[in-house]
Parts: structure tokens; sequence; C-alpha cells
């Protein structure tokens, strides 16, 4: 099951636990310490709340079982900011799902005909798969790597 996630739901549904159990897993082993410091205050509690509570991002996540296993966050105008599925739920289209229940979002909310994504390597080739192509070669800003992405999607 998909929904959407308030900012007073942010710590009691575990959202940000499988966000940094994930990035240590599989992308803070590419990571700089710098890097893994930058992504850890970006997903804290506190400044992921104050982001949504001004509307500056937006939350959905995917149960299966009442435990939380995937979910994306998007920021205006168009952006994916974070995008993790649970190791033990890799490949069964919970990306694929978690993007096209955003990419619904914006189309039916917005008047842009594109999504981006600062993709990291890991993810690279999921976002190809959902329909990005890369704008730029991959780029390193306060020790984040990332691939700049875009989805036209009209």
């Amino acid at each position: 099951m998909i929904r959407s996630i308030a900012a007073d739901e942010v710590e009691q549904t575990g959202v940000l636990d499988l966000v940094w159990r994930v990035f240590e897993e599989f992308e803070a082993p590419e990571y700089a310490a710098d890097g893994i410091r930058e992504f850890r205050d970006f997903i804290a509690a506190d400044a992921v709340k104050a982001r949504m509570s001004a509307n500056e991002l937006l939350l959905w996540g995917c149960w299966e079982d009442d435990e939380i296993v995937g979910m994306i966050a998007t920021k205006p105008p168009c952006h994916v900011a974070l995008l993790f599925v649970d190791k033990n739920y890799h490949r069964r289209g919970i990306a694929k799902s978690l993007y096209h229940t955003a990419l619904d979002y914006y189309i039916g909310n917005s008047t842009y005909n594109e999504m981006t994504v600062n993709s990291s390597p890991y993810a690279v080739e999921i976002y190809h798969k959902l329909g990005f192509v890369d704008v730029s070669g991959e780029q390193t800003v306060n020790g984040l790597r990332f691939v700049p992405m875009k989805h036209v999607f009209r």
C-alpha cells in the first residue's frame, strides 16, 4: 500500500530510519565523510518536518504488512529528492510504483512536463528504467556524488 506521509507522521512511520539504513548499506561506502554528514543532515527529522511544513518536500511511503518498505520524497518544482527501498524488497516494482505515485501527483497538480533527479551512482540504472536520461556526467557537491537526470513526461 502506498500513501502520502504527513509531517507529523515522519518519526512514527520509521521512514527516515529506512532511508538511513538503505543509504548506509548501498550509498555511504562510495561517499566521503563530508557527503555522509551532508546526507545525514538532509534527512534529520526536524529538517525534513520543517521542509514538509513549508511545502518544500512531499513524502510517500510503501507498506507491506504494516512495515514501511519504500519511500519517495519530492520537492518543488518537480524533483525527486529521495527514493529508497528496503533491500529485502528490491526488484519487486516498489520504486517504480512509488515513482508513478509521485509522477501522477505532479501531472495532476503542476504545469511542468519533466521530473528531475540527482541520482546517486548506485541508482542510475534504476532511474534509466524509470525513463530518466542523463543531463550531464557525475558531479560531486558537498561530498555528495550524483548524476543529474530528467524524465520528460508530457
